[in-house]
């Protein structure tokens, strides 16, 4: 694995050219920047997921901070970029579909790591399909605080289909979570959450085991990008924002883990290029 580290916090990254570190990656996230858990000195692991405590979950669902270009459109389940059941997904590599009718990495991309005092930067060029592009991950992190931005640059002749999101994975305290939304956000009524009077998302029930939680749909703020203070078992609290208004964001939650997933759907022209920031503030030491 890759590194960073200060006296606040140590961030294992991922590894995309190493061979036990593959073996946590797949088809889902983006394998350039994936942060696997940030640790503080006196609190120990601070991230989960949805196999938590597991040492080796399976690599569609992760745990940490990963991110994902989708291969595939939210809720039609449209190819993106594939065609004739080949392609590639960006910030993964060549991909096919196998024999068992599964997607399968037929060619990694190729990545190119740059580390500085604070950060490590991995790019990687894709093309295939009449598509192409340019990617840029950095992973920054400054005392108590990781940024991860990403740059996308359309480098073909076709427009490039843009559908990523954030899926980052929260410790849970007694099985249950709060979550400060904007005050513009709001949720529908559900099985799952409630908004209390603090305008923060509660649990409504402690979820029994990974195959039991909820998934539910935000109702986002006209021009409001996401801000959210996140409970923590062993942190004052922790908190997550983006620089963009997110297209959608969906939450989910099992007994092990919850996420608040920040949506980009879009599309880049030919010689266009996005970029946008997550920053993480973990807060002090309970």
């Amino acid at each position: 694995m890759l590194t960073l580290a200060n006296a606040d916090l140590s961030v294992a990254l991922l590894d995309p050219a190493d061979a036990t570190d593959q073996l946590r990656l797949g088809t889902r996230y983006c394998w350039g920047g994936y942060i696997w858990q940030v640790r503080d000195p006196a609190a120990g692991d601070l991230l989960t997921g949805p196999e938590w405590p597991l040492h080796n979950p399976s690599a569609f669902n992760g745990q940490g901070l990963p991110e994902s270009f989708r291969h595939a459109e939210f809720g039609t389940n449209r190819p993106l970029i594939l065609e004739d059941r080949r392609g590639f997904i960006i910030g993964i590599g060549d991909v096919a579909l196998n024999i068992a009718g599964e997607l399968a990495v037929s060619s990694p991309a190729v990545w190119t790591i740059t580390r500085s005092a604070d950060a490590l930067e991995f790019c990687t060029a894709q093309s295939g399909n009449g598509y192409a592009c340019q990617l840029t991950r950095r992973i920054a992190l400054a005392g108590r605080t990781i940024t991860s931005a990403t740059r996308l640059t359309n480098t073909g002749t076709r427009p490039l289909p843009l559908h990523w999101f954030a899926h980052p994975f929260f410790a849970l305290t007694d099985r249950k979570l709060t979550c400060a939304l904007p005050a513009t956000w709001s949720m529908a009524d559900n099985a799952g959450y409630a908004l209390d009077a603090q305008h923060r998302i509660a649990f409504k029930r402690q979820f029994q085991h990974r195959d039991d939680g909820h998934f539910e749909q935000l109702k986002i703020g006209a021009g409001t990008p996401l801000h959210t203070v996140v409970s923590h078992p062993r942190l004052t609290q922790l908190t997550f924002a983006t620089d963009f208004i997110p297209d959608m964001c969906p939450v989910w939650g099992n007994s092990n883990t919850w996420s608040i997933e920040p949506y980009i759907q879009s599309e880049l022209a030919p010689s266009a290029t996005r970029a946008w920031a997550l920053r993480y503030d973990f807060g002090p030491v309970a």
